[in-house]
């Protein structure tokens, strides 16, 4: 049986030690910061890092990191498959050595994490537990090996009573683990995490497979132990649940640090945007010019249509203009006065999954690839425009 919590260290398969040269960058990893900047560092911070890398042969899993999650944050940690995620929080929770760099975790180094695991609950990888024991015995048999309550036995007890309350398994307590849903199974996992009564919580994609009861559940639990004032670092790729729960955002691609800041912020950024779909699909060129003539940042979308609805087999061309929603109507008009009819008009401002894919240059879903303006949208699959937030872009014509 495996706990959902941080693992021991004693226990933890170490790689050798960091080095503090990268010579595949050519130079020194960050120099360690002195005693008293470290300690102005951590005041307000439960994960800090500097430089952190983790290489497998000539492969960065994880490149030159810079964390900063705030005390008390409930922070997303967002990034494709194969992005570096599971392993940052790996490094973090003492399972796996850095190659170059350094952190701290609840003001003490990463080298050390017997000096702050007591204090971390995790979950990884999805929670494993005996299937013929109950929720409670389960998380009984961990309370002891992590030592809950010493050796009074009706502390531990309590403890373990207390968790199951906090995560709403107290009725279903008693049923085998082998007979939860795995909205159920998940939210032992969390119970297992929250044992020790850590001041910060590590997940890892901690809805994964759950159907939308579940990941509300999860949403909820998370919400109320952000509530009490946790630190909660959690890696999803459900970016709608991010955006809705977490107050604060890190954004990773190859191992390296995209974004790192307040959700608000990142959205803030993105520009508002007029959608447009031309009643003939060969009028999406043309008015993506006009419109790029007048200055505006323009880009042609194949979105996802009625079948047959057009020859591109169900794909719509969708022109989109860079613009506020005050230009709506003129946008209307001027389409008007050019003869290109509309079939429909929508303003539009970026939510985190469309931002995410953007700054990623990840297209999935209905956001298949983004048409250069001045080619046709037969279907065939350009390179994607404004895969990056190049401020280069953010005028001119049709990109």
């Amino acid at each position: 049986m495996t706990s959902g919590s941080a693992t021991d260290p004693a226990h933890a398969h170490h790689d050798p030690a960091p080095s503090h040269h990268d010579p595949a960058h050519g130079r020194a990893a960050s120099p360690a910061v002195s005693a008293g900047s470290a300690g102005l560092a951590h005041v307000d911070t439960a994960i800090w890092t500097r430089g952190l890398t983790k290489r497998y042969g000539a492969r960065r899993a994880v490149d030159h990191l810079d964390l900063q999650v705030p005390r008390g944050a409930l922070s997303g940690f967002v990034g494709p498959n194969g992005a570096g995620k599971s392993t940052t929080l790996r490094m973090l929770l003492g399972l796996i050595r850095p190659s170059a760099g350094h952190g701290h975790v609840l003001g003490e180094p990463i080298t050390e994490p017997d000096r702050y695991l007591h204090r971390v609950g995790a979950m990884i990888e999805g929670p494993t537990f005996h299937p013929g024991l109950s929720g409670r015995r389960n998380l009984d048999q961990l309370a002891v090996l992590r030592g809950i309550g010493g050796w009074h036995r009706a502390r531990r007890q309590r403890r373990v009573e207390e968790v199951l309350g906090q995560v709403g398994l107290g009725e279903r307590a008693d049923d085998r683990f082998s007979t939860y849903s795995l909205g159920m199974k998940q939210r032992l996992g969390i119970a297992a995490a929250l044992l020790p009564d850590p001041c910060l919580l590590i997940l890892d994609e901690p809805t994964n497979g759950l159907d939308p009861a579940g990941i509300r559940e999860i949403r909820a639990l998370l919400g109320q132990l952000a509530g009490g004032g946790m630190t909660i670092f959690v890696s999803s790729h459900l970016l709608t649940e991010v955006e809705q729960i977490c107050d604060h955002l890190v954004m990773i691609n190859g191992g390296r640090m995209l974004f790192q800041g307040h959700v608000t912020d990142l959205l803030a950024a993105e520009d508002p945007r007029i959608l447009m779909i031309p009643e003939h699909d060969g009028d999406a060129r043309r008015l993506a010019g006009l419109l790029g003539d007048k200055g505006l940042r323009v880009e042609i979308d194949l979105r996802t249509g009625p079948p047959n609805a057009s020859a591109t087999r169900g794909r719509l061309p969708v022109v989109t203009a860079h613009a506020p929603e005050g230009l709506a109507a003129h946008l209307n008009r001027l389409a008007m006065h050019a003869g290109i009819t509309l079939r429909s008009l929508r303003t539009h401002r970026p939510n985190l999954e469309e931002t995410f894919l953007r700054v990623t240059g990840e297209i999935d879903g209905d956001l298949v690839r983004t048409a250069q303006a001045g080619q046709a949208p037969d279907g065939s699959v350009p390179p994607p425009a404004g895969a990056g937030l190049d401020p280069a872009h953010s005028r001119g014509g049709a990109t």
